[in-house]
């Protein structure tokens, strides 16, 4: 994607085809449909307004009970498994969260199936449909993701390249043999700086992991330019100085391994517990792209990237998301105080 305000390409996996993403029962988007159904709410990119009706099944399901509905779980099953007009329903759902992230810049769609099921085979033959459902309505390629080897190989074996060659996302130190799938069939590749046993707790961690299997991705034939190093975002609420650590590991790798490589990491979970999560995003997006980033697996649609790179960095809300991040804001009490005293823009939450 071509972003105003940059001198380069930014390349965008678009996260938004997954089942992890849920939306909350009293949020704004879930409600009554016309026909009395309780249904997510949404609108087409044609503008017309439709709702996706949330079957019993789903209500059983221990994220309904808490407050959250996994919306995308609700269409796929509803398209896989359905009939009639639930099917269409489905298809709808799903195809529209395609075509606008591809209108709002994805240069991939990233799709994952791994908590649509606990049963592996239903999450083999669950990634081939939707791999085989979106493909043809996405002249963007689709990166293929999940935790599970057999998985990312079925999604891969099921793409037929339309839009081009698809993304395999992702290998490890864990999950070393993903990067046979991506060497055999000449992809491009996430590799994240994961280690063998578990998470990196610092930038050294990061690199040296992130090295580990970059190398032993160069040693079985997959060049730079086709890989992509997830430096691992990790949630600002937890440790003020998780961003520091992913930033410097940024900085690192850029500088060992020069501009043919790309940088990427799933830059919204930098948020994650925390208010106002917008600015926080756009701050991190910028402050990564500053260290070396040319990457993002994000939200197009909610992250309107020309706006964030080339905005006013100048509000309040900013600036301390900014010192946050930076690690000048230990438990985040600065940003929180702002916050319970209305001293932030508002944002959703």
């Amino acid at each position: 994607m071509k972003v105003q305000g940059l001198n380069k390409p930014f390349r965008v996996i678009g996260e938004n085809i997954h089942t992890t993403r849920s939306l909350l029962r009293e949020g704004k988007l879930v409600g009554t449909a016309p026909s009395g159904e309780e249904a997510v709410r949404y609108t087409t990119i044609g503008g017309e307004t439709r709702y996706l009706p949330i079957p019993e099944e789903i209500k059983s399901r221990q994220d309904y009970q808490e407050g959250r509905v996994k919306h995308v779980i609700v269409a796929i099953r509803a398209a896989m498994y359905g009939s009639g007009e639930i099917a269409a329903e489905g298809m709808r759902y799903l195809r529209t969260l395609a075509e606008k992230q591809v209108k709002a810049g994805a240069d991939y769609l990233d799709l994952n199936v791994d908590e649509f099921s606990w049963n592996l085979g239903e999450q083999k033959a669950t990634m081939k449909w939707l791999v085989q459902a979106i493909e043809p309505l996405s002249p963007a390629p689709l990166s293929i993701d999940s935790s599970n080897q057999e998985i990312l190989a079925a999604g891969i074996e099921a793409c037929r390249g339309m839009a081009g060659k698809p993304m395999l996302n992702s290998a490890s130190r864990e999950r070393i043999d993903a990067l046979d799938v991506a060497a055999a069939h000449e992809l491009p590749v996430v590799v994240t700086a994961a280690g063998g046993s578990g998470m990196p707790q610092n930038a050294e961690e990061r690199i040296e992991n992130a090295c580990y299997i970059v190398d032993a991705a160069l040693a079985k034939g997959i060049p730079l330019d086709r890989m992509y190093v997830d430096a691992l975002v990790f949630p600002i609420s937890v440790d003020s100085q998780f961003v520091v650590h992913c930033l410097d590991a940024f900085r690192e790798l850029r500088a060992k391994y020069g501009e043919s490589i790309h940088l990427t990491g799933g830059l919204s979970n930098v948020s994650f517990g925390m208010p106002c999560r917008k600015v926080i995003n756009e701050a991190f997006l910028n402050l990564a792209v500053e260290a070396g980033a040319d990457s993002g697996i994000v939200d197009p649609v909610t992250s309107n990237l020309n706006r964030i790179f080339a905005g006013d960095k100048s509000s309040r809300g900013y600036r301390l998301a900014l010192e946050m991040l930076l690690g000048n804001d230990p438990g985040c009490s600065n940003y929180l105080e702002a916050y319970r005293e209305g001293g932030l823009e508002a944002q959703p939450a």
